[in-house]
């Protein structure tokens, strides 16, 4: 639709010979005082105007911006695309299917189902580390990858021909995020003859990556996703903006995992939940594009909306080094210095609040062992692991020494100097690794364990099983990668090793930085210590680590030890990485190796040896440790444009796995019932054109009585499907066997799956067992008030007995509810409980609005107030009253809840109503976004 222009901002800009229409944001009093961010979203509006949507009073409201104010105005954005990975995607993708079918199904044109902005997917959720350290753990692995994954690979297959505007990047090509900065964003997009900002919106949380190369985008749950890929705008308010000043340099010994591991501390602790960040300053242009798109990375981590960076000649610079076409690079150039985005460091924009960091304070760090804003500064990891792991074992403090280990190595260890870990087999010396001051101060379990292939040694609590490169964060980051990969050299050259429990891994985020490596003559150094290529694509962070070998599984759950995995990703929330492993610890790809080396978490760097040299001499890590003129040298000397031009020559075409997919077609999608990984959902069996009423609740029991900061993670089904769950046991009827269950995101196309894995996590507490359960139960339990007595049940088995007794359910929650990844399935599992509402003393921004987008109802506990001081127990019948004003258009503020206890006493309160907006309220009357789309299609 044309722009109705009323502030006569139409005109042309001609790059190269060509001309193309543009918005000039200098027709709009005050938009040269907005932030690089709200201009981005001013001229989003401008081009968008159509009266109606997008009227002349957003575009001033937005022009006159007030930086103190609350968030109040609401305004419509057009994101120009959409990026998806196949976890989220494949579901994305199953429900656009299903709304081809339900049009056809009443009377409508198939083909209208279509997205209307560019789409593009990429496949990288689903390779396992099932082999690692071999020369062909690759091949294997993208072996079983193609074995699991076959029926919903050949569905992403059909969907690419058969939907337009939709590509799919096949497996192992790379991390979607790092495709996206690498190849897939235009920075201005040119399109139907006009210019404007490159914006997105992604269904994962990481999507804000590319807002280091000056992108606006950022995650959403997968259902908006599809609402923006069919031409609905994106409802939000218009937000403040955190100026971050960025002075001084990285000094020596100090890599950006730090500095981003400082930044998300820092945002964390001053709040920027709902806020963009913006980086400004003379020392912007300083900041290298990988560590401004590893910054940009972590903005869920910082609870903001998006963690900018301005368009300067960096920016460029990458454009350059990453292949675009010159044509591109000249319109990115021209537009933004047209439109005054062009970053102007002698020009402050006005922003809400302020934050400044001078690089030169930021030291070593890591972060853990379950928020990513936990950070622990590389010398105090060692006291902090001690301190902390007394929440994760009863053991009892190690008080004598652990005496001789290993008769073989034959070595005693004296009373002072009692080893946490010990180990010996064929190609290394006996080694002691926290022999510095002995097992005090933290509990000890001494565990011989013996394998075959590893040989014998001694498991303790503390100690690194996982040592991962992996992740978006890092893996796009060559000054990290190569960092990693000399101290790999350094470390081989002084005749270290890694020890023998250690599973490591090496998934980088594109092919790219393969080429490197073997340009740079790196890769034999990080094979010598286990770190040989297991895939191409998002592993560890998403709980794709793989299985322990069998022998070190079964000794850590034999024994109950709480050992470590060290990963250099974004994510460490509980229960994610892997089933065995209890604290999970975020570090830079180089201390990942170290601590690899190293073998256990309770040790300290500065004072302890990693090892011995061949002469016998102590090293220490600091001998090892690259300077930053060799990373440097290496960096540039390793890297070039050839290298992704390559890499990206033909990225949709895939390899000859991928073609050889036997490929479904047609415009509706024939659904095999026999699958059990893509099925037809049923969010529109029995839909009307024209919607029910909203009515209110009454007669509802609690499902989950949860605390504070329970995420996204601890709700969506993710990682590996457990023997003996509601999924398992489904797999099992369905004739699946164990070792082809995959993971709960290869099944993400499957309703039946997911819904027995929602509120499944391992490390999820509901406190509503606790009064039958001595200590609390953690996992996807509940008590079932269907059955006499209440007893303990599955959450899935109870909710299809209270759907079978036609009682809603409804969940309470704490603080900071739904923070943690924008999954969608979090709402849709949530909603095909048969859960009403979510009552809470907090949202975080996507789940809320994800909530409202599958018809629950999301509400707060009066201010100060929780469940616990107006003491509910979770055992009360709930009834919800006020929610039918919705039907007369408007949206109540509050409504009024009352819960009756069996003994008949009743506890009343107003909760307040957050849906913000009213696009919000028209998705919540529709019974959810999709059902709201696809009745606008069947009227147009």
């Amino acid at each position: 639709m044309a722009s109705t222009d009323s502030f006569g901002a139409r005109g042309q800009l001609d790059v190269g010979g060509t001309g193309y229409e543009i918005f000039r944001l200098s027709a709009v009093k005050g938009a040269e005082r907005l932030p690089f961010s709200l201009k981005v979203l001013l001229e989003n509006l401008l081009r968008t105007e159509d009266g109606a949507n997008v009227t002349a009073d957003h575009i001033n409201a937005l022009a006159n911006w007030d930086p103190s104010a609350d968030p109040d105005t609401e305004i419509q954005f057009t994101p120009a695309r959409v990026i998806m990975q196949d976890f989220t995607g494949v579901p994305c993708v199953v429900d656009l299917a299903t709304m081809r079918e339900a049009v056809t199904e009443m009377g409508g044109d198939p083909s209208k189902v279509n997205p209307l902005a560019p789409a593009e997917l990429v496949i990288d959720h689903s390779v396992m580390i099932d082999f690692f350290g071999t020369a062909d753990a690759f091949e294997k692995n993208i072996e079983f990858e193609y074995g699991r994954n076959k029926e919903r690979y050949q569905f992403l297959r059909w969907g690419q021909g058969a939907f337009d505007e939709f590509k799919v990047v096949p497996p192992g090509t790379g991390i979607v995020h790092q495709v996206n900065i690498e190849n897939l964003a235009r920075v201005v997009m040119p399109r139907n003859g006009q210019a404007y900002p490159d914006t997105l919106v992604g269904t994962d949380s990481h999507t804000t990556m590319v807002n280091g190369l000056g992108v606006l985008g950022w995650g959403v749950g997968g259902i908006e996703a599809e609402a923006a890929m069919l031409g609905q705008p994106v409802s939000m308010l218009i937000p403040k903006v955190l100026g971050f000043k960025l002075t001084g340099e990285i000094p020596t010994g100090v890599t950006a995992t730090d500095v981003v591991l400082t930044i998300t501390e820092m945002l964390r602790r001053q709040g920027v939940v709902g806020k963009f960040v913006e980086f400004y300053g003379e020392g912007v242009g300083s900041v290298p594009l990988a560590n401004r798109a590893t910054i940009g990375n972590m903005s869920p981590e910082f609870g903001s909306t998006a963690a900018i960076f301005p368009v300067d000649e960096e920016t460029v610079r990458y454009l350059k080094l990453t292949g675009r076409s010159a044509e591109q690079i000249a319109l990115v150039e021209a537009y933004a210095k047209e439109q005054g985005l062009w970053h102007d460091p002698s020009r402050e924009p006005v922003f809400s609040e302020t934050l400044e960091l001078d690089l030169s304070t930021v030291v070593p760090s890591i972060a853990g062992p379950k928020r990513p804003q936990d950070r622990i500064e590389l010398t105090d990891a060692k006291s902090s692991f001690r301190k902390t792991v007394h929440d994760y074992t009863d053991d009892d403090v190690a008080a004598t020494p652990l005496g001789k280990i290993d008769e073989s190595n034959d070595e005693s260890f004296p009373a002072s100097d009692a080893p946490a870990l010990s180990f010996s087999d064929d190609d290394a010396a006996p080694v002691v690794l926290s022999a510095a001051d002995g097992c005090e101060g933290r509990p000890s379990k001494p565990v011989t364990v013996r394998s075959d292939s590893r040989g014998e040694f001694v498991l303790d609590h503390g100690a690194v099983v996982i040592a991962s490169i992996t992740s978006c964060t890092n893996t796009s980051n060559p000054s990290v990668m190569l960092g990693a990969a000399l101290l790999a050299k350094n470390a081989v050259d002084k005749g270290l090793s890694v020890r023998p429990w250690v599973k490591t891994s090496m998934a980088p985020g594109s092919q790219v930085v393969t080429d490197y490596y073997e340009k740079a003559g790196l890769w034999p150094y990080l094979n010598k210590l286990g770190y040989n290529l297991v895939g191409y694509g998002c592993t560890t962070c998403i709980g794709n680590s793989g299985p322990l070998p069998e022998e070190i599984s079964a000794a850590v759950n034999e024994n109950d030890l709480t050992v470590v995995s060290v990963l250099s990703g974004n994510r460490n929330f509980e229960g994610r990485i892997n089933p065995d492993v209890k604290m999970n610890y975020l570090a830079s790809p180089p201390l990942v190796i170290a601590y690899a080396l190293a073998g256990t978490m309770d040790f300290d760097f500065e004072n302890q040896p990693l090892g011995q040299d061949t002469d016998g001499g102590d090293v220490f890590l600091r001998d090892i440790w690259p300077s930053t003129d060799d990373v440097n040298a290496v960096v540039d000397s390793a890297i070039d444009s050839d290298m992704f031009e390559k890499s990206y020559s033909d990225v949709f075409r895939g390899d000859d796995r991928w073609r050889a997919l036997p490929t479904p077609e047609g415009k509706v999608f024939e659904w095999d019932e026999q699958s059990t990984y893509v099925r037809k959902p049923p969010y529109f069996e029995g839909m009307a054109t024209e919607p029910s009423p909203v009515t209110d609740i009454s007669g509802a029991r609690v499902l989950a009585l949860l605390g504070d900061s329970v995420t996204t993670d601890h709700i969506s089904p993710a990682g590996a499907i457990k023997p003996g769950t509601p999924a398992a046991q489904y797999l099992d009827e369905h004739g699946v066997e164990k070792k082809d269950y995959n993971s709960f995101g290869s099944r993400r196309g499957n309703h039946e799956v997911m819904i027995r894995g929602t509120f499944a996590n391992i490390r999820l507490r509901n406190q509503l067992l606790d009064a039958i359960v001595d200590g609390g139960v953690s996992g996807g339990y509940t008590r079932d008030f269907t059955a006499e007595g209440a007893p303990q049940a599955f959450i899935y088995d109870a909710a299809q007995n209270y759907a079978s007794a036609g009682t809603p359910l409804v969940i309470l929650g704490g603080k900071e509810y739904g923070s943690g990844s924008s999954r969608d399935w979090a709402a849709k599992g949530t909603a095909l409980l048969g859960v009403k509402a979510v009552i809470v003393e907090s949202f975080e921004r996507i789940h809320r609005s994800n909530l409202i987008g599958m018809g629950v109802i999301p509400l707060q506990f009066p201010e100060g107030e929780s469940a616990t001081s107006l003491g509910l127990d979770g055992t009360e019948t709930f009834a919800i009253s006020g929610i039918t004003e919705l039907n007369d258009g408007k949206t109540p503020k509050s409504v009024t809840v009352t819960a009756t206890k069996e003994s008949g006493e009743t506890v009343e309160f107003d909760a307040k109503v957050r849906i913000d907006t009213p696009g919000e309220a028209d998705y919540y009357r529709n019974g959810g976004i999709l059902q709201y789309v696809l009745r606008g299609m069947l009227t147009s």
